[in-house]
């Protein structure tokens, strides 16, 4: 039977993810109007199951308290929405003078949900793939399946209304380890956002896709000795009594700072909580950690009450949490390690420097990378023992349990709380849309690169066309191209050497050998014919020249053109390409 249930939950997998990837291709498509407005509605609609919902995991699950997670519901559905809504997460979402970053979706998210925070992290890991132009395909823990469900069909049916493809948003009902691995494995998911227990989140960063897990959160707190006393035990049993303490950076351990032990210790009482005696803290340590020295998961999100009588010791009514002395921190320690429920270790150390080293023992158990807490009147203080802790939020004056996930402080709302290299995580970021996209940027130079070689010049796409000559014909203009022109000077000079070059005792003329641009003015006259041009013509011919005879302005362009001798009374001339003497009108008429 479970065989087939494990490959019932692996097609499930298969048949989602392949679904998704069709329906992204659509929602990619779409402009930001349309996917925020797709957002929106499912926002609202998880605001508005959101008792429904609540009350279904706690039915489900046995974890935490309905209102609690009504409030967890609010916050992932509105105040995370109003956070992002005005993101830019389509097309340019940057742009300066040097770069221009492009926006474009990862494809199909495999996102995780865990038992502890079920329906607010489905409503999170929904807003945020859809807000980036992705689909989604979502593993439950099996414990929390329905209620998970439940959330997403409401909020799908809402998204189909505003035009979003169906299947862009999926969830499994048969979620087994084999399927909840062949949907992160799948071709086709192309990113994972996994929160659960600490073998899936390294189940998912060793699936090959890029994931984004979060660890747990064995969270300390420093009250300094500047501290507001009253305010900081109020704060840390507002945080680690929400929701029977199941928020990974719920508060677990207190290190109180010498001077105002005693202080603290009051607050404590007279706001709810209990010291147990020795005895019973032994009592209760046979029941928070397994024989394995992993945490129990019956005492997981149960009440006060619950624990005690689990562990067979009594409690005052209206006990809202239970401390107890604890000696150090490891495996001999079972109540020095993450609880998630509303039970504190108590440490007392002398001085920042020592309360800072306490914490960071405790943070190395179990809790590396993701929150520590400090209560103190000096900022200086609070930024000196934040750099003092491996955790990638430290919360200053408020519960970690809202701080770390931005309800109480400037931090980005988020139900995934990365917890940097310390946790083995790819980020220590809040996650975020932002995490969901992939961002172009196209680049121009600022700075030119230097080359030994320099630049070909290349002709540019477009010519200048020459200056037409209104005598000339289109096809010597056709032919043309325009170039310096030629003085009369120089063609004085040209002839000058040409003619001390002769060979005198040859009845042919001898080409000079320097310049080729020789030739000389016409000697008789524009409408003339000399007598000597056709004795010339016949040397020339002799050479094994072709000699063109002329008595025109015309003639003298056809013979430019051709590349042939010009003839001049006795004198003959090469006559260069046009490229070297420009319009031959010009020369024409200068000549």
């Amino acid at each position: 039977m479970s065989a087939d249930k494990d490959l019932i939950s692996v097609q499930q997998a298969r048949d989602l993810v392949e679904a998704a990837q069709r329906a992204q291709a659509q929602v990619a498509q779409f402009d930001q109007a349309k996917i925020d407005r797709i957002c929106e509605a499912m926002s609202r609609a998880a605001l508005r199951d959101s008792p429904k919902t609540a009350a279904l995991a706690v039915e489900e699950t046995g974890y935490g308290l309905v209102a609690d997670k009504q409030e967890k519901n609010r916050f992932a559905a509105e105040d995370v929405w109003n956070y992002f809504k005005k993101l830019r997460t389509v097309g340019i979402v940057s742009e300066t003078k040097d770069i221009v970053e492009i926006a474009s979706p990862r494809g199909v998210v495999c996102g995780i949900i865990p038992s502890t925070n079920p329906t607010s992290t489905a409503i999170f890991k929904i807003l945020i793939a859809i807000k980036s132009r992705n689909a989604i395909v979502m593993s439950p823990h099996p414990s929390a399946a329905r209620c998970i469900n439940e959330t997403v069909k409401g909020m799908r049916e809402a998204g189909v209304k505003e035009g979003l493809p169906a299947d862009a948003i999926g969830c499994m009902t048969t979620a087994t380890i084999e399927g909840t691995q062949a949907l992160m494995k799948h071709k086709a998911t192309a990113v994972i956002l996994a929160t659960g227990g600490i073998g899936l989140v390294r189940a998912a960063y060793s699936s090959g896709k890029p994931a984004f897990g979060v660890g747990p959160g064995n969270v300390p707190v420093f009250i300094e000795r500047s501290a507001d006393v009253a305010k900081a035990v109020q704060d840390i049993l507002t945080g680690k009594c929400f929701d029977n303490g199941t928020i990974c950076a719920s508060e677990q351990a207190i290190v109180v700072d010498a001077p105002i032990e005693m202080a603290v210790r009051e607050q404590f009482k007279q706001q709810g909580a209990y010291f147990l005696s020795a005895a019973e803290a032994d009592q209760l340590g046979k029941i928070v950690a397994t024989p394995q020295r992993t945490l129990n998961p019956g005492i997981v999100g149960k009440s006060v009450e619950a624990i005690a009588n689990m562990a067979g010791i009594s409690v005052p009514p209206g006990t809202r949490c239970i401390l107890t002395d604890v000696g150090g921190v490891g495996r001999e320690f079972p109540l020095s390690m993450e609880k998630l429920s509303p039970i504190l270790a108590f440490y007392v150390e002398d001085g920042i420097e020592r309360g800072a080293a306490r914490c960071n023992e405790v943070l190395h158990y179990g809790g590396m990378g993701h929150t520590a807490g400090v209560h103190t009147r000096s900022r200086e203080a609070a930024v000196r023992y934040g750099a003092e802790m491996p955790a990638s939020r430290v919360t200053v004056n408020t519960p970690t349990t809202h701080g770390a996930i931005g309800f109480s402080t400037a931090l980005p709302p988020s139900m995934t709380l990365g917890c940097g290299s310390w946790g083995g995580n790819v980020t220590s970021d809040n996650v975020s849309p932002l995490h969901l996209m992939d961002i172009k940027r196209v680049a121009f130079e600022t700075r030119p690169v230097a080359s030994k070689r320099p630049a070909v010049a290349t002709q540019p796409a477009v010519m200048p066309s020459p200056p037409a000559a209104a005598s000339r014909p289109a096809a010597a203009s056709a032919q043309t191209v325009t170039t310096p022109k030629v003085s009369r000077e120089e063609i004085a000079a040209i002839v000058d050497r040409f003619l001390a070059h002769r060979q005198p005792d040859s009845g042919s003329l001898q080409t000079a050998s320097a310049p080729q641009t020789d030739y000389s003015p016409r000697s008789g006259g524009n409408g003339g014919t000399s007598p000597a041009t056709s004795n010339a013509g016949s040397a020339a011919a002799a050479n094994g020249r072709k000699a063109a005879e002329f008595v025109s302005e015309d003639d003298v362009k056809r013979a430019i053109q051709k590349g042939e001798k010009i003839f001049v009374g006795p004198r003959t001339i090469i006559t260069p390409s046009a490229r070297d003497i420009g319009d031959p009108a010009e020369v024409f008429a200068k000549a």
